[in-house]
This record gives structure tokens, C-alpha cells and sequence, in this order.
């Protein structure tokens, strides 16, 4: 089953926008952002690729980097409305959904009414997403890969753009739980935001002293998002770069009969499908951005990365090794042939 941001059926044309248009308004979330968001340019960016892509995005970085202050700006800059929900290892899945409530009405008549929880918004902040436990993941799980919330047997959808952003912290072991292989495959990216250089620590100091922080506004919203989205999905592409996507999923699988040596190795299971349709999604994107109607192959090697490292799983071997995801995925793009 695939995620329905990433399935292509059944979608309709989106009205002619020209590529210079796309541009521009690429161009304007990320001026708007920058306004107040310091450096992490190639984050910004991936991240509006997921967006676009009708995906949820994973950050991962130790605290401080700005990844909570980078959603709250996107969704300013989107006219989206944003929640934010702090995970806890007490936290309950009604505490995302929602629950359904006994209130008396003005005539004194008692009935059960529908609470929404935070999770009924546009762009939804999943911060510290690792801190919950495996149960209240679940109920995140259903909004990602469902776009609805069930409560009490009812399905309520959600809001339509819907995005969630989530925060992990890579340091601390104590308190958090692993996030479930499903729920990590829903994830369009996971995004491993650096810390900045000593230059823009010096403009992120200066700016956060100031008596008064900078504000972004809107200069998009999200229904241009979602148009930008389908825009993107009728971007063709050779079929030797779609070769070349499949053969790149492929390898990551050491049940192959002539897996990789650092996939022999290294991986105890390959990415899934939803790797590869991330992928090609991501880079019919990154070409528009770039001012192509056609995918590269640099347009995929670009977003293999982010659309890969999350659903690649290591072995016992690679943890004692000290390789990550990231090598092995470097070492998959060095070496297999276009």
C-alpha cells in the first residue's frame, strides 16, 4: 500500500503554471524564511521539496539548531494553520487525536461531542517525536499514512494540505523509544540538520539579542502548494532515469542475487517501494526548482539521500563497524552505474 501523497492515480491535472512561476514562489518561501531562519539553506529547501511533494519530513539534530523556529516560520510563510505537540513518554493517543466528550447543551440535554486534538491542522509539529511511546506512534501513524483520525470507531478526516514535521533528538538514549520501521517509512525525508557555521552563529546571536526578533509574512498558501505539487507530478522523466531509480532501490537489498559487497555487509533489509516513488518524486521537484521540465540523474542523486537513509535498516555489523546509512547509501551512489 502506498502513501497518498506519493500515489499517482486518479490525480488530476493541475492548471498550466510556468516554470518560472514555480520558481518564484520557491524563491519567496525560502526570502521569507530567511528572514528569520539563519544558514540551513539546503534544509529549507528540502524540506518546501517535501511539502510540495505532498510528504511529512523527519528532522533530525541536537537541540538548539532551530528546527522547532524553521517549522513555526513555514507555516507563517504558507498562511497554514500550525500545531504543536510535545511528545512525552505520558502522552496519549487522545492527546493527538482528540476525544469525544459528554457536554449539556442550553436546553440541559446531555450528548457526546467531538473534541478535536491538535493533530487536526495543516502543519502539524511532532517535536521530540521519539520521547512517546510505541501505542500513542501509532495514532500519529494513521494521520500520516491515512490523512484521518479514529476515534471511538468514527473517522474523522483531517485537513487538507496536511504536513507533519517531526523532531528527534540523535543524543539521548534515555526516555525515548525507537520509531516503528512503518511509521518511518511514511516520512518523505529524514533531514539531519547541521550545526552553523561560526558565521551564522554570529547572525543567530545577533538577531535573537535584539529587542524585537524578525517576523515573517505569507507570501504563499497552501492550495499553491498543492497545485505546485501536481504541477510536479507531470514532469516526465527518461525511462533511463527511472531505470536508474529502480536499479539504486534495488541494490540497497542484500537478498539480491548479487547484492553490493557493503550491502552484504551492511544492511539487514532494503528500502521499500515508497523509497523509490520519493525519490522520483523529489527530484521531478528539485528539476522544476532548478528551471527543467525533465529529471536528471543528478536531480535524483540530489534527493537519494533524504528519501533513502530512514528506510534503509542496518545489521549487527554495521552498528559495531560504526557505519551509517549515509556510507552506505554514498557508497551505492559512487559506484553504480548510470
Amino acid at each position: 500500500m502506498t502513501d497518498p501523497a506519493l500515489s499517482t492515480t486518479s490525480i488530476p491535472a493541475a492548471p498550466p503554471m510556468p516554470v518560472t512561476e514555480f520558481r518564484s514562489v520557491v524563491s519567496q518561501i525560502e526570502e521569507a524564511v530567511a528572514t528569520v531562519m539563519v544558514g540551513q539553506s539546503a534544509i529549507v529547501r528540502d524540506v518546501l521539496i517535501s511539502l510540495i511533494g505532498g510528504g511529512h519530513v523527519l528532522l533530525e539534530g541536537v537541540p538548539g539548531l532551530g528546527k522547532t523556529l524553521l517549522v513555526r516560520t513555514l507555516a507563517d510563510a504558507l498562511d497554514l494553520h500550525f500545531s504543536r505537540i510535545q511528545f512525552t513518554p505520558d502522552l496519549m493517543p487522545a492527546d493527538i487525536t482528540g476525544t469525544n466528550l459528554l457536554l449539556e447543551d442550553s436546553a440541559g440535554r446531555k450528548q457526546f461531542a467531538f473534541q478535536p486534538g491538535p493533530i487536526f491542522a495543516n502543519l502539524v509539529l511532532a517535536d521530540e517525536i521519539n520521547r512517546a511511546t510505541p501505542k500513542t506512534q501509532s495514532a500519529l501513524l494513521e494521520a500520516m499514512a491515512e490523512h484521518q483520525a479514529t476515534v471511538a470507531n468514527e473517522i474523522h478526516p483531517l485537513a487538507s494540505p496536511f504536513f507533519v514535521l517531526a523532531t528527534q533528538n540523535p543524543l539521548e538514549m534515555e526516555g525515548t523509544y525507537p520509531l516503528p520501521e512503518a511509521q518511518l517509512d511514511r516520512f518523505f525525508f529524514k533531514l539531519v540538520v547541521p550545526f552553523p557555521s561560526a558565521e551564522d552563529l554570529t547572525e543567530i546571536v545577533r538577531r535573537t539579542t535584539l529587542p524585537a526578533p524578525p517576523q515573517t509574512t505569507s507570501v504563499a498558501s497552501g492550495e499553491t502548494i498543492r497545485q505546485m505539487g501536481l504541477m510536479a507530478r507531470q514532469v516526465p522523466i527518461a525511462s533511463a532515469v527511472t531505470d536508474y531509480v529502480v536499479r539504486l532501490t534495488l541494490a540497497t537489498h542484500p537478498t539480491e542475487p548479487e547484492p553490493p559487497e557493503v550491502v552484504r555487509r551492511y544492511v539487514r533489509y532494503g528500502v521499500s517501494p515508497r523509497g523509490a516513488q520519493s525519490i522520483v518524486l523529489g527530484a521531478k521537484i528539485r528539476s522544476l526548482i532548478e528551471g527543467r521540465l525533465n529529471v536528471s540523474f543528478e536531480d535524483v542523486r540530489t534527493v537519494a539521500l533524504p528519501a533513502l537513509r530512514h528506510r534503509l535498516i542496518l545489521n549487527f555489523d554495521a552498528e559495531s563497524a560504526g557505519v551509517t546509512a549515509d556510507a552506505v547509501l554514498a557508497d551505492l551512489l559512487a559506484t553504480l552505474p548510470e
